[in-house]
């Protein structure tokens, strides 16, 4: 009896001292799980191509984006909407930048794009500062794209003939413009025909009697913006319908992203870029006004 006793009380030290051992490892190795509690970082490219009216707002959202993750390289091309949609359909780039929606381009499978609307954005009539003119009617604005008005005293202003700046056929600004302002009436053919909207600015403010129109992101004191019957592209006649010249801009990729993508995407939606840099650069939230 003695002995059972003995041999039980031997048992109980063993488990003890087991017990002991392991709760010393525990206590030596806190935390030890693999990234627990970590953020998992992200690396990799991401190319994106298309809308020149997005493009100052996607490169400096990618630069922000990088800051914060600097395993990742991303690249912003322009080209124009039409470029951005057909370069993703392809896979020729991670994200495909638009004015317009897949939908509307012709020779697109928007069937097989995924749709990220990430702002709204106005867009402008500019000229030379010199024409004589800071408003014009939507009818007066068709007859001068359509060729029936060439010269800026028709409309009230200066005895100079209008030169028109056209934006090239696959270009998503022209696309609303033919929408939103010329109520789906084509454009007659004018004196240029520019896609970089910093080429229809640097256009515009250095020719007498230049007309076009332009993202409001590239808007400066070098070309005078016009107002259509009397609305301005503010966030005031915007939001209140005054104002039609505008449209979302969208980031399109060919099905879901990958992940590195989507959280750019992401990024892009996050309110620090919605409510900062967006209204920063002269363009509204997506989330609204």
């Amino acid at each position: 009896m003695r002995k059972n006793f003995w041999l039980g009380i031997m048992v109980m030290l063993l488990m003890v001292a087991l017990v002991a051992a392991g709760c010393g490892k525990k206590e030596s190795q806190p935390g030890k799980t693999p990234q627990q509690g970590q953020e998992e970082k992200l690396s990799g490219t991401i190319v994106c191509a298309g809308s020149t009216a997005m493009q100052p707002f996607v490169e400096e959202v990618a630069n922000k984006f990088m800051e914060k993750n600097p395993d990742v390289q991303i690249t912003v091309q322009g080209g124009g909407s039409g470029t951005g949609l057909s370069q993703v359909s392809q896979g020729a780039c991670d994200i495909g930048n638009s004015d317009i929606f897949a939908e509307e381009k012709e020779g697109i499978d928007a069937g097989q794009l995924k749709d990220h609307k990430v702002i709204i954005q106005a867009f402008a009539v500019v000229a030379h500062p010199g024409v004589g003119v800071d408003n014009l009617t939507k009818k007066q604005i068709q007859d001068i794209f359509t060729g029936k008005i060439t010269n800026w005293k028709e409309v009230g202003g200066k005895d100079q003939k209008i030169f028109l700046v056209n934006r090239a056929k696959g270009s998503g600004t022209r696309a609303t413009f033919k929408k939103y302002v010329m109520d789906g009436v084509e454009e007659v053919k004018g004196d240029v025909e520019q896609d970089s909207s910093g080429t229809v600015r640097q256009i515009v403010s250095e020719t007498a009697g230049a007309i076009s129109y332009l993202g409001v992101a590239y808007l400066d004191d070098k070309v005078k913006v016009i107002k259509i019957d009397g609305a301005a592209p503010t966030e005031e006649d915007i939001a209140s319908g005054k104002y039609p010249f505008r449209s979302y801009g969208h980031m399109y990729t060919k099905g879901e992203p990958s992940k590195i993508v989507k959280a750019f995407i992401n990024f892009v939606l996050s309110d620090e870029i919605q409510q900062g840099l967006v209204k920063e650069m002269g363009y509204f939230p997506v989330t609204g006004i």
